[in-house]
């Protein structure tokens, strides 16, 4: 446990708050120095157990969680009537039981925007590898398997003169696109819950229905938010219309995608290659199927993970608590 600065017990009280996991030093230390706040947190790098998480929530005002811990109504029923604000250290909010926190009157904290860019660039590289195949080709270099220069080993897909498809415009959809422009993309598709015309003009993206994307787009980029329009979206049916040479590429939720009918897709030649940042279950078990593919790319959800930005992140996450904690507004708040 952390202890802040501490107060009279009345202030003390208002301001305990108990952290999920052990985050960048500089978010703890916002938490640590800020005037009667009183900081419990499970310092590990593993997930805290549940057992924990229901003891260390018990009677907080403020929870830093991230987005591994599932806020159910357990978690709240043990945290009791005081709980005030909860804080996710993510941009995703689909861990949280946001039903539930409404109707308690829970403020809600998220952090948008500063992974967008760490996050694009994760996408384009896990696109690049995937469709390069560097990942194979690098093991071959290893392994003995490169004995000279020859005309097709190794051959992937480029970029140039290509469609890409991007499933969720957003923040991230954006970001991707601009990224992607310079290889010399030829066109861009999306879909989504609606057009974004303004968005959209910056890359002359054409809006069109998911199963269109699907048959025309050489890359396919899930960067869409989870919720139940959208899980499962990429099934059977949605590999069954890409092109045999189409490569496939998720770093959004893992839920998003129908990882069976994925694995019949890449083994059946369906599509060419798929690359992952995000899986269902995280961590993906050691023996599952789509880690046994050559054609597969699976990262362990580091779409954020650069130092500069986990540090914002934990950072935002810590000014979040302590703005909904005084009855501030947040620099970003969920609105339920």
């Amino acid at each position: 446990a952390v202890a802040g600065a501490r107060r009279a017990p009345a202030l003390a009280a208002a301001m305990s708050v108990f952290v999920t996991r052990r985050i960048p030093a500089e978010g703890l230390r916002v938490l640590s120095q800020a005037s009667g706040c009183r900081v419990q947190q499970w310092d590990s790098e593993e997930p805290v157990p549940r057992t924990e998480l229901l003891a260390g929530v018990a009677g907080a005002r403020g929870l830093l969680c991230l987005l591994s811990d599932r806020i159910d109504r357990e978690v709240l029923d043990a945290a009791g009537p005081g709980l005030k604000v909860i804080s996710t250290l993510s941009v995703g909010f689909d861990h949280l039981a946001l039903d539930e926190i409404k109707k308690r009157g829970i403020r809600v904290g998220y952090t948008p925007d500063v992974l967008t860019d760490a996050t694009a660039e994760l996408s384009v590289a896990l696109l690049l590898s995937t469709c390069r195949r560097l990942p194979e080709a690098a093991e071959q270099v290893k392994s003995g398997g490169w004995t000279t220069w020859k005309p097709l080993w190794m051959c992937g897909y480029g970029l140039s003169d290509s469609t890409v498809g991007i499933i969720g415009l957003g923040r991230i959809g954006q970001a991707v696109a601009r990224r992607l422009k310079p290889f010399g993309v030829r066109k861009f598709l999306y879909t989504g819950s609606g057009p974004k015309p303004e968005s959209a003009a910056e890359f002359g993206a054409e809006f069109v229905p998911l199963t269109r994307l699907a048959e025309e787009s050489d890359f396919v980029v899930v960067t869409c938010a989870l919720t139940p329009a959208t899980q499962g979206m990429c099934n059977k049916d949605f590999f069954g219309r890409m092109k045999k040479t189409s490569v496939f590429v998720n770093t959004s939720r893992g839920a998003v995608v129908n990882q069976e009918d994925l694995y019949d897709a890449l083994t059946s030649g369906q599509i060419a290659a798929a690359g992952l940042d995000v899986t269902t279950p995280e961590p993906l078990p050691t023996d599952h199927p789509l880690l046994s593919l050559k054609n597969c790319v699976i990262l362990p959800h580091i779409g954020s993970a650069t130092y500069a930005t986990r540090s914002t992140m934990a950072v935002l996450a810590a000014n979040n608590l302590l703005a909904g904690l005084r009855g501030e507004p947040m620099p970003h708040e969920l609105k339920l």
